[in-house]
């Protein structure tokens, strides 16, 4: 009998660890979705017809924070941080991108170059 509850001890020991690597790696992904939309210029949203960067920034910085301090990948905020983090990299950054929407980038008088 010790040897089951020993290894069920380390079976459980293991899937927290893949759990918790789990919400760091999606912690991360949202961080980069963070200082990617941060990057971006506001008139590009605008020109991209996209939300503006405001609400872009604001909703990823509130998942970031949220994962930073509870890293679960069950609560209804952080399966909505991740929702948004998705919509933001397959739908919005792309936009951004063929707007040419990066802050600093070399700028011409008639677009980057």
């Amino acid at each position: 009998m010790p040897d089951q509850t020993l290894a069920a001890g380390a079976l459980l020991a293991t899937f927290g660890s893949v759990t918790y690597l789990v919400a760091m790696a999606l912690m991360v992904f949202k961080a980069f979705c963070l200082v990617d939309a941060l990057t971006r210029r506001e008139d590009a949203y605008r020109a991209a017809n996209k939300l503006k960067k405001v609400f872009w920034v604001a909703v990823l910085a509130i998942a970031v924070v949220w994962d930073f301090f509870f890293a679960r990948l069950d609560g209804i905020l952080s399966i909505a941080g991740l929702i948004a983090a998705i919509v933001y990299m397959v739908d919005v950054r792309p936009a951004l991108k063929e707007v040419g929407g990066r802050r600093g980038g070399q700028q011409g008088p008639y677009g980057p170059w």
